[in-house]
């Protein structure tokens, strides 16, 4: 950092990241640490902090293991499950994550129960800064509920926006949007993360919240444009990645358009919900954005069952993690695309590179197995994979190859 950070109380951490052990933020945290900061990580999952006081990533987040070590040896980088740890920081960092209910609106009462938890802790002169995505209107609800009446709390926005797997790198490279509640609110995150990115960009809290939302929103869709192209292209029996090529040949303007394939993760769903109902439920481009989405997986199998007897088809699936190379199967449709396999009465076998299930098979078995292959995930390993001749393979991304081609 080009100064240090003004410390507005004792303590003795420069910050303390809440929910700290999770895929945001932990390398957050690693990556402060490793500018010089005193970083202290509050978590509950045992298990994860076990491996992290050890110097050992409890998840697949590239080049963060050896900084890891580096500061957990160098005594930068602590993990507390005290939740009075707290008061022991100029900055908080807020990185639970947040979720919608069964109806698909946003949950916030969790959220504000956390800030309910952290209050007694908590003071006014620290700088409190939420970087979970959520519902517009929340921080100024949270500054609400911790002032009760008094002086005006310091909340800062700082949306996270890394690629997860990437965040290393991501981190140092993308530009930080910044908000606050208070002038001082958004001088301190300002200089925060002046340490770790490349530029500052200072919004209004609502330009800030809605700019998260719009950004993955936007992703989802996209998702969906090209997961319709790929139903309307099938249908007349035409190979979508071979349109999408002459497309973009040349033509820029088409460059944008993504391949096919599951959209699933802990963010891409539900942010475009969130935003849908902050527009009190009238945002029908993000519902149908989700109905062609989430019914991608029911397209592969209609078209299977018009060809095949699924209780005579032994089904292989190639990659149960949401996104390439990474371990995370947090909403992953693999998932739903088996399940509902498996209730037509289709054998199938599941198969991933990074996900650690004693039910799964390696690839090799799949290949020699399946007379049905289904890529799920486009890993990095598939690539190299050739696919029997006689095999039928559902390779949304193009990325195996059938022998003899």
């Amino acid at each position: 950092m080009d100064r240090p950070l003004e410390k507005n109380g004792t303590g003795c951490y420069d910050l303390v990241i809440v929910g700290g052990l999770g895929r945001v933020g932990l390398p957050l945290g690693i990556t402060f640490a490793h500018q010089g900061l005193r970083v202290c990580l509050y978590d509950i999952d045992f298990a994860k902090a076990e491996s992290v006081k050890k110097g050992v990533m409890p998840f697949i987040e590239y080049g963060a293991e050896p900084i890891l070590k580096e500061v957990v040896s160098q005594n930068r980088l602590d993990v507390s499950s005290d939740i009075g740890v707290v008061s022991q920081a100029p900055y908080i960092i807020i990185t639970i994550g947040t979720s919608v209910d069964e109806y698909l609106n946003p949950k916030v009462g969790t959220f504000f129960q956390l800030f309910n938890d952290l209050r007694p802790y908590l003071r006014a002169d620290q700088t409190i800064i939420i970087r979970s995505t959520i519902f517009p209107y929340i921080c100024q609800r949270v500054a609400e509920l911790l002032e009760a009446g008094s002086t005006p709390w310091n909340i800062a926005y700082c949306p996270e926006r890394i690629s997860q797997g990437y965040a290393m790198k991501e981190l140092r490279e993308l530009p930080q949007i910044v908000a606050g509640t208070t002038e001082a609110a958004v001088k301190n995150a300002s200089q925060l993360f002046s340490a770790i990115a490349p530029k500052i960009i200072v919004a209004s809290i609502e330009e800030a919240e809605l700019a998260k939302l719009f950004s993955n929103t936007w992703r989802y869709i996209q998702f969906a444009v090209a997961n319709q192209f790929y139903m309307i292209a099938s249908n007349f029996g035409s190979d979508f990645n071979a349109i999408r090529k002459l497309m973009s040949d040349g033509y820029s303007r088409a460059d944008t358009l993504p391949s096919a394939g599951f959209a699933a993760g802990p963010c891409l769903l539900k942010d475009t919900m969130q935003l849908t109902a902050l527009y009190n439920n009238k945002f029908f481009l993000g519902y149908m954005a989700m109905m062609v989405n989430e019914g991608l997986p029911n397209f592969i199998i209609d078209d299977l069952m018009r060809r095949h007897d699924l209780k005579t088809v032994h089904i292989g699936i190639l990659g149960m993690a949401f996104k390439a190379d990474i371990d995370d199967t947090r909403d992953a449709l693999s998932y739903k695309l088996a399940k509902i396999l498996k209730f037509h009465g289709a054998r199938v076998s599941c198969s991933d590179e990074f996900v650690k299930n004693p039910e799964f098979v390696s690839k090799e078995e799949i290949i020699s197995s399946c007379g049905i292959i289904i890529i799920g995930v486009p890993h990095s390993a598939y690539r190299q994979l050739e696919i029997p001749a006689g095999a039928e393979l559902i390779d949304l991304w193009a990325v195996a190859k059938k022998s003899g081609k």
